[in-house]
């Protein structure tokens, strides 16, 4: 597994890239697809072009966007990743400008300072090879212009919550097609964010109150195996009057998960060495009876 979680922006210009610390301030695949080829119409149908205007460099391009009548969720993850139908919204969340090579998540793209603007032009633009984009994107593509996305917040040096969101959904289009290394990787980078952002942003973090933000550090910490610390956000939640009953109860259920998978990994502790007593005692008998 590569460490470098910039890797496939390569070919767009960004080769050295490749051992940054994302919250430290600047110092041939075989491919799912989102549909069989015979079923891009369908998806074809689902979308629309959005006019955007760069705000980098005033430069006019479409943006792919889903049809909010089209959005069909199946079920939800304990840290939030949806799993859509018909459609997955998440490949056609980032918008890069393909004049500058400018990228960011669509409720972020607006949202950039005159002199972040200027650290664009010197860093992403002066290099970007840029690309044309097919009419549907698959999860390649998504992966892509997240990691494009998160290069813009590295570079603009955006808050930690914004790289954090971005970390946590490359790391739910890594679920999508099972590769579990590379989404512990952007798990724990999201968590490192969300974790800084808790005590150094104000909040909503990224649309998340206190207590859902609370929640989501424990789960994150959860998945990563820091159990402990995970139990210590939840208990937190649980504990507070002013959390909703809904979060709470969120908390309690990852909290009792917890305790039940380490109550049976005790008890199949016990079993294993209870039985290489026996081994050891039977073992004792006939060495003494046959001595």
């Amino acid at each position: 597994m590569s460490n470098n979680i910039f890797s496939g922006l390569e070919n767009l210009g960004f080769d050295d890239v490749s051992s940054v610390n994302l919250y430290k301030k600047e110092e041939e695949d075989k491919t799912p697809q989102l549909e069989e080829k015979s079923g891009d119409d369908k998806i074809k149908s689902l979308l629309y072009d959005r006019q955007v205007t760069c705000p980098v460099c005033e430069s006019s391009f479409k943006a792919r966007s889903v049809k909010t009548s089209a959005y069909r969720i199946e079920k939800q993850d304990s840290d939030f990743f949806i799993k859509y139908a018909l459609i997955n919204p998440y490949f056609y969340d980032v918008w890069v400008c393909s004049s500058c090579g400018y990228s960011a998540m669509k409720n972020d793209f607006s949202k950039i300072r005159n002199y972040q603007c200027e650290a664009i032009k010197e860093k992403i633009t002066s290099r970007w090879a840029g690309k044309t984009y097919p009419e549907v994107y698959d999860i390649n593509i998504a992966i892509e212009r997240y990691k494009l996305s998160l290069l813009s917040y590295y570079v603009i040096e955006a808050k930690a919550s914004k790289k954090a969101m971005n970390c946590l959904k490359l790391a739910w289009m890594y679920r999508i097609l099972g590769d579990e290394a590379n989404e512990l990787t952007f798990i724990k980078q999201a968590l490192e964010g969300f974790n800084d952002a808790f005590f150094n942003e104000d909040f909503p973090l990224y649309g998340m109150d206190k207590f859902t933000s609370m929640y989501l550090i424990g789960e994150l910490n959860r998945r990563v195996g820091n159990d402990d610390e995970a139990l210590n956000w939840f208990s937190k939640v649980v504990a507070t009057p002013g959390a909703s009953s809904k979060i709470k109860d969120k908390c309690r259920d990852q909290r009792d998960l917890i305790k039940e998978l380490q109550s049976k990994n005790s008890t199949d502790n016990i079993e294993d060495v209870s039985e290489e007593d026996n081994k050891k005692n039977k073992k004792g008998f006939f060495s003494r009876f046959f001595k």
